[in-house]
């Protein structure tokens, strides 16, 4: 496994990570992740990311369940807060004083570690001062229960201005985690500049583009039965903008270049992401232990220049660019 920095910092993790994201929280989906988190582990990752709102709070409790007895210095804990949990009341939300440090320790106590190594903002709060996040956080690293701080799809100037506070508040904010892909490239433009710039990495989500660039969805063809584009609970929504003929067309198209270096196509699609040098890692998902065996073999993958043109030359009529889309909850009304 391919170990690289994150950002900066002094933190090495897996270049792949495990994405440890339950949609269902039933039996059937806790077993298929605990053994996928261990086909993770004896593949050589050692980074494992996932959030307290993931099946309402159970996604946390099955990855600890999963690590337990493991060596905690050899992992690499990431969750996040910001999304409801539990009954959704007012301050069930946000990035208030009062939901971070109630939700560290619950999240703490679910996957029974002392700390998480990054505790990331899922999305970036309009409804709490930037100054009250950032101090809590401030307070959660400094109680020892996080090492580092990080971000989820917030914007180029949301994540400067929150650098500039953790400088003053002498915290570690170290890493963004955005949608990432061959398809969905709005990070680029203005994102990863800034965090080159600051010396903040890319923990990257989707790089197959919530399974679109396996290829295994036709143009023409109804979407495989049990797959994520017919599960309206586990992403059939996230999935939808890629579901049209034109995409899936020029998806096809990438066969014959990821057959020509030796790849598969989800192999391509994550050695692709983590070819740009401001990515620390790539996060994966998988339903069976085989998909995490297939996929990690894309750590330490080098495209030549050629590779990455005949990629662009394919998809480029259907890639997403537009920096303002990256995601964050609607602004509160002025």
């Amino acid at each position: 496994m391919e170990i690289r920095n994150l950002g900066a910092s002094g933190l090495k993790i897996s270049a792949i990570s495990y994405g440890n994201w339950l949609t269902h929280g039933s039996q059937v989906e806790e077993d298929a992740a605990l053994a996928c988190v261990r086909q993770a582990l004896d593949e050589g990752i050692t980074t494992f990311d996932t959030a307290d709102v993931y099946a309402n709070t159970a996604a946390e409790t099955v990855l600890g369940k999963a690590l337990a007895g493991e060596r905690r210095e050899g992992l690499e804990i990431f969750t996040k807060v910001y999304w409801p949990t539990g009954p959704g009341k007012h301050n069930d939300h946000g990035l208030s004083r009062k939901h971070i440090m109630e939700s560290i320790d619950g999240s703490l106590k679910r996957l029974g570690t002392d700390y998480v190594d990054l505790y990331q903002a899922h999305r970036y709060d309009y409804e709490t001062p930037l100054e009250e996040t950032m101090e809590a956080f401030a307070d959660v690293v400094r109680s020892g229960k996080a090492l580092y701080i990080g971000v989820s799809e917030w914007r180029a100037e949301e994540i400067r201005a929150a650098h500039a506070l953790a400088r003053e508040l002498r915290i570690p904010l170290v890493s963004s985690q955005p949608q990432y892909s061959m398809l969905w490239r709005v990070i680029e433009a203005e994102v990863v500049p800034t965090c080159e710039e600051l010396g903040i990495g890319q923990i990257v989500w989707s790089p197959i583009a919530q399974g679109v660039l396996t290829g295994k969805y036709q143009p023409g063809q109804a979407p495989p039965e049990g797959s994520r584009a017919t599960d309206t609970k586990g992403g059939a929504d996230m999935i939808g903008r890629w579901m049209q003929d034109d995409v899936l067309t020029r998806v096809q198209q990438l066969r014959p270049i990821a057959e020509d270096a030796g790849l598969s196509m989800s192999q391509l699609a994550i050695a692709w992401v983590l070819q740009n040098d401001n990515v620390s890692s790539a996060i994966i998902g998988a339903s069976r232990p085989e998909q995490v065996t297939e996929n990690v073999k894309a750590a330490g993958v080098s495209l030549d220049d050629a590779v990455l043109k005949a990629i662009d030359e394919v998809l480029d009529p259907v890639v997403e660019r537009d920096p303002a889309k990256t995601q964050s909850p609607p602004r509160r009304p002025s």
